[in-house]
């Protein structure tokens, strides 16, 4: 990942998040889209079937915000709700997770 770093954290109701942001001018804004399709369509594949809310028992969820600001910069902003087993599959398939 050239734009996305991800950090993992942990709510009061143990439910994992793994959050990035990327602010870019609009012309790396589809790079960083580029970057947010390889994170949905792994997690699509590999928990197929288990998106949805974590705290009732699915794997994981997702929830992405495109903001357009002046000066012609873009601020995406992935948030996976994530279980333990997520966590794990994704920081092995993406590298290293701040924390």
């Amino acid at each position: 990942m050239r734009y996305l770093g991800f950090d993992l954290s942990e709510g009061s109701d143990g439910i994992l998040t793994l959050e990035a942001m990327a602010s870019t001018r609009e012309a790396d804004h589809a790079a960083v889209m580029a970057e947010v399709a390889q994170v949905l369509a792994w997690a699509q594949a590999g928990f197929a079937g288990r998106q949805g809310p974590v705290e009732d028992g699915h794997a994981w969820d997702h929830d992405l915000l495109v903001q357009r600001e002046a000066g012609g910069w873009v601020t995406v902003t992935l948030s996976l709700s994530a279980s333990a087993e997520f966590a794990e599959a994704f920081q092995a398939r993406f590298g290293g997770v701040g924390c």
